[in-house]
């Protein structure tokens, strides 16, 4: 496995790492077994990032990972700011210290390696105060490194402004290319990580969804397709379903030959330099395997680089909702 520096964290971390929303059954049941094959799956793999929240599972997914994770020697970052407790305005420095103790209790940590602000409101980042206590947590020694999790390219020029923002995690995909412009350039700049989640737009660039393709009650593609339940650019990257299964029919026809639609598309986010490592969530422990083969495949070519950015603008960038 490729690995790449995570900003000025200074880790070095797998180009592919691994998505743990799942393991809180967020997507649907996932048994104990299954979650512990995925798991040691990833670890053979080299797969040595793998990202959680408080909120998966309402801490299952850290209960999960946590034993797993320091035996295999991996970086875990964590999220917190979508909480009852937390979201949407109940942010003060006692109740965000008291969600990433939780979050090191069910980690079996005294440090979290990583802790990312959770899509915490616009207005809660422009006001910024919760910057400088994520700061002090640093200082004391409760976090090594903290960053964000933003929903759009404004809130990560938010966070981007703050000195001790060691990470972003962004949306960025073949349905989501704007960070592409100016954002990535600037974290490049500023040393600070890229971590790209929704690689996949929720699975709609697999490749394997038509349009009677139905999901578990408990999946947020059922219970948040068009937004129900938190931003509506999150699910299917703000996408439409039935549009988003049109454009990957399109996007079948642009991908070079013998490469499979979902290494496609994790070979394109790589083929940005400043992205440090890729979020891809799986349900079954094979799939790693696929997602791992798109680190060990070729650069896409550069005039098909340009295409696919000219398809963008034209084909999918007037459907998105929710903002970019």
């Amino acid at each position: 496995m490729k690995t790449r520096r995570l900003g000025k964290t200074g880790y070095e971390v797998s180009e592919i790492g691994l998505g743990c929303w799942q393991l809180g059954g967020d997507f649907g049941p996932v048994e104990d077994d299954a979650a512990s094959a995925i798991l040691d799956a990833a670890n053979e793999a080299g797969i040595s990032f793998w990202d959680t929240a408080d909120v998966y599972g309402n801490g299952l997914s850290e209960r999960r990972i946590g034993s797993h994770a320091k035996a295999a020697g991996v970086k875990v970052a964590t999220k917190l700011g979508r909480s009852g407790t937390l979201y949407p305005n109940g942010y003060t420095r006692d109740a965000v210290r008291e969600s990433l103790v939780g979050s090191a209790q069910r980690l079996g940590v005294d440090t979290l390696d990583l802790a990312q602000l959770h899509c915490v409101p616009t207005t809660v980042l422009q006001y910024g105060e919760i910057f400088g206590w994520m700061d002090e947590f640093q200082s004391e020694g409760l976090v090594r490194h903290w960053g964000a999790s933003v929903e759009t390219i404004e809130e990560g020029l938010i966070c981007l402004d703050q000195p001790g923002c060691a990470t972003l995690q962004i949306i960025f995909n073949l349905f989501r290319q704007d960070a592409g412009e100016k954002l990535l350039p600037l974290a490049a700049e500023r040393d600070v990580g890229i971590i790209v989640r929704l690689p996949l737009a929720s699975g709609l660039l697999s490749g394997k969804y038509d349009k009677n393709t139905s999901f578990d009650a408990a999946d947020h593609r059922n219970y948040n397709r068009d937004g129900q339940a938190f931003s509506v650019g999150e699910t299917f990257s703000g996408i439409p379903f039935e549009r988003g299964v049109e454009l990957v029919q399109e996007l079948k026809g642009l991908a070079p030959e013998s490469m499979p639609m979902s290494q496609f598309a994790l070979r394109w986010i790589l083929d940005h330099p400043q992205v440090s490592t890729i979020i891809a969530g799986v349900s079954k422990p094979e799939q790693i395997a696929d997602n791992v083969a798109a680190s060990e495949a070729r650069n896409l070519f550069p005039a098909l680089m340009t295409q696919l950015g000219e398809w963008y603008e034209t084909a999918v960038k007037p459907e998105i909702r929710g903002g970019v």
